[in-house]
């Protein structure tokens, strides 16, 4: 049983609004892509990590650098799930009870001890799992002019985050769909199969970089974990 990572980094970073897609954006110096992959490599024994960039992506092999570890794979889809189905079908060598561990991206701030926490409780499991955090917001409901249509409930409702680990085999049917439906993440299409991926407590600090004061955030977060 061996680990392998993939990224898909196919997006264009539409909703931060900034000409370079948001995994490209400089953050503390360094590109987004750029932590989110150092993170990964320093918190998982990869055995290889796969970057699913698109056709015409003209920044990843300068944001990566020359890694042997790494692999860039030009296939990155209209949809995140069809990033994740390409890049499957071109990961070679990878056998069913592999896992993979699917990471955003735009997530440069994983933790260690989330890290660990994911690849501990998940030992053994023949499906896999994913971090995620308990919902803590008053949660409401809203009609089309912005005015609250009600309170919804909290209970039980958890935020999934990045990674999310499963069987090679378990992803590989989850995607296998000749129409793929608009999975919004891995646990999604693996929930389809009837299966029930495992919840491992995350980390507040584990954001993604969606709008620019993610941005902030996350460079506040990077020189937090920096300080001695």
């Amino acid at each position: 049983m061996a680990y392998y990572a993939l990224v898909p980094a196919g997006g264009s970073g539409a909703r931060y609004g900034a000409p370079t897609p948001k995994q490209y954006l400089l953050l503390n110096g360094r590109p987004v892509l750029s932590h989110a992959l150092g993170r990964l490599q320093a918190f998982f024994p990869l055995r290889r990590l796969y970057v699913a960039v698109a056709a015409d992506d003209r920044h990843a092999e300068d944001a990566i650098g020359i890694e042997p570890a790494v692999e860039v794979m030009r296939c990155g889809g209209a949809t995140r799930a069809q990033t994740v189905h390409n890049a499957l079908e071109r990961m070679t060598g990878v056998d069913d009870d592999d896992w993979i561990v699917v990471h955003d991206a735009v997530r440069p701030c994983l933790d260690v001890s989330a890290a660990q926490r994911l690849q501990r409780e998940l030992d053994g499991d023949a499906v896999g799992g994913f971090l995620a955090v308990p919902v803590t917001d008053t949660l409401k409901r809203l009609d089309d002019a912005a005015r609250v249509l009600r309170t919804e409930s909290r209970d039980g409702l958890w935020r999934a985050q990045t990674p999310q680990m499963f069987r090679c085999g378990v992803l590989r049917r989850a995607f296998a769909a000749a129409t793929l439906r608009a999975w919004t993440d891995e646990a999604h299409a693996v929930e389809a199969l009837g299966l029930r991926p495992r919840v491992v407590v995350g980390s507040a600090t584990n954001v993604k970089i969606t709008f620019p004061d993610d941005l902030a955030l996350a460079a506040a977060i990077l020189a937090a974990d920096a300080r001695p």
